[in-house]
């Protein structure tokens, strides 16, 4: 199976929202007047961001999913993406789920792929997301405003630090049983992007990020754009039942450090506190107040009573040693 087979069979579909798709030099978007192009690129390669053994339909979902939670935390609508595959082989089994994974995920969220490239090479997936926002009303980092409520999404009935818990158990640091294990599993393969919620948010939220290397270096890059400060309470982050029965060490460090949750991390102000819970009960997503804004520069980290947390949590970076 050649390169342009292997578009055709797997990844050509006919568009409906765009004006032209796969098969050309460009893809052609038409974008509605009065809104911005959000534009957004995400890389996921094999024994960095996921591992050998993941279901290839999970890995499709991945790979779409957390591009879809940047479009959501600039309070994006998506409406396209491009696909750039590096593959070691032209496997139709592998390929067919993927695409599986992928497209069902698109179609959840009215998204069309409209191009790309693909090339022999270690598995590697490179995907280009683009959504529309109204001009000027984009939820940006460095909307944060002193005495804004600090909040962070999470899955009903649950929280964030799951995937950092499976990746402990792939590492050999935790040991769950199968059910516990596969739900955490889940949390780290096949993330939920918070697109409806990141939209009801346009009007109620001053900043947002998307939670993806570790909740307080996220929450840092929010602080630095937005020239402010935050207190964080530890206990007030949402927790799933299976990482609440782990020692509190390592509930904090999945929390606060894990990474690759894919959930909305944004601020606004108290008096849209009812606003915003009820924006997450439309969407079918909790949502958790952890702190605030304050004007005084840094983090302070604090317990349930109030007391300063002393640790300190090292979120993912690519280029520092694990």
């Amino acid at each position: 199976m050649g390169e342009f087979d292997l578009i055709a069979k797997f990844f050509k579909r006919p568009v409906q929202r765009a004006a032209l798709g796969v098969g050309d030099d460009c893809a052609l978007l038409n974008v509605a007047p009065g809104m911005q192009l959000a534009v957004s690129s995400d890389m996921l390669v094999e024994g960095r961001h996921f591992l050998s053994t993941v279901l290839p339909a999970r890995l499709g979902h991945k790979a779409l999913a957390v591009n879809l939670s940047d479009l959501a935390a600039c309070g994006a609508r998506p409406l396209a993406f491009t696909l750039a595959l590096s593959l070691p082989r032209a496997d139709a089994a592998f390929l067919e789920g993927f695409a599986s994974g992928m497209f069902a995920l698109a179609e959840e969220h009215g998204i069309e792929l409209v191009g790309g490239d693909t090339t022999a090479g270690p598995l590697n997936i490179c995907i280009t997301v683009f959504g529309e926002v109204p001009a000027g009303r984009g939820l940006l980092r460095s909307g944060g405003r002193p005495g804004d409520d600090l909040w962070v999404s999470h899955p009903l009935g649950g929280g964030i630090g799951d995937a950092r818990l499976a990746l402990e158990v792939f590492r050999g640091h935790v040991s769950l049983d199968g059910w516990d294990f596969q739900n955490v599993r889940h949390a780290m393969e096949q993330p939920r992007p918070r697109v409806a919620l990141g939209l009801a948010l346009r009007d109620l939220a001053h900043s947002a990020i998307d939670v993806s290397d570790g909740l307080l270096g996220d929450l840092g890059h929010v602080l630095r754009a937005s020239r402010v400060g935050a207190r964080v309470d530890a206990d007030a982050l949402p927790r799933s039942a299976v990482l609440a029965a782990q020692p509190r060490a390592l509930q904090l460090e999945c929390g606060l450090a894990g990474g690759d949750d894919y959930e909305l991390l944004f601020s606004a102000p108290p008096q849209r506190r009812e606003a915003v819970l009820a924006a997450a009960r439309a969407a079918g997503v909790g949502v958790a107040r952890i702190g605030e804004l304050q004007s005084e520069p840094g983090l302070r980290l604090v317990d349930g009573y109030g007391s300063p947390l002393q640790d300190r949590f090292a979120s993912f970076d690519h280029f520092l040693p694990a």
